[in-house]
């Protein structure tokens, strides 16, 4: 099964342990937030995985656009009667596995939006970790 058909099987199920299987070692996560590039297999996982929950039930693909090892998929999804636009613009490896994931979100409001829902729930991951000795920095 291709990156592709497993990130699709990922963002189907809502299952983040999925993506330990998905993403390489050294993936490198470019969030609509954050300033500097989140480095990481497990940082990578912890954004995917809050994203997942924060873009809700009526997160949907409605185009996408794959030229070799790479893949831009343009999303829906709408969050407090606000309606998310955004693209998923990701790269995989030789092995398969994706090595970088980058999202870009409009408009201005959704970004604001998911910027406070996605810090309430980086703040959770952490404060697991943190219990489990797993904090990542």
């Amino acid at each position: 099964m291709t990156a592709l058909k497993r990130w699709h099987e990922v963002v189907k199920s809502k299952d983040p342990n999925l993506l330990d299987d998905l993403l390489a070692e050294d993936c490198v996560f470019y969030s609509p937030i954050v300033h500097t590039p989140q480095e990481g297999r497990d940082l990578t996982k912890m954004y995917l995985a809050s994203a997942m929950q924060v873009l809700g039930e009526g997160f949907h693909y409605v185009r996408e656009v794959v030229d070799g090892n790479q893949a831009v998929l343009e999303f829906m999804g709408e969050n407090e009667g606000i309606t998310i636009n955004g693209v998923d613009i990701f790269t995989w490896n030789e092995e398969g596995k994706i090595d970088s994931f980058k999202v870009m979100v409009r408009p201005l409001k959704a970004v604001h939006l998911l910027h406070a829902q996605m810090q309430a729930m980086l703040e959770q991951w952490n404060a697991a970790a943190r219990q489990t000795g797993n904090a990542s920095s």
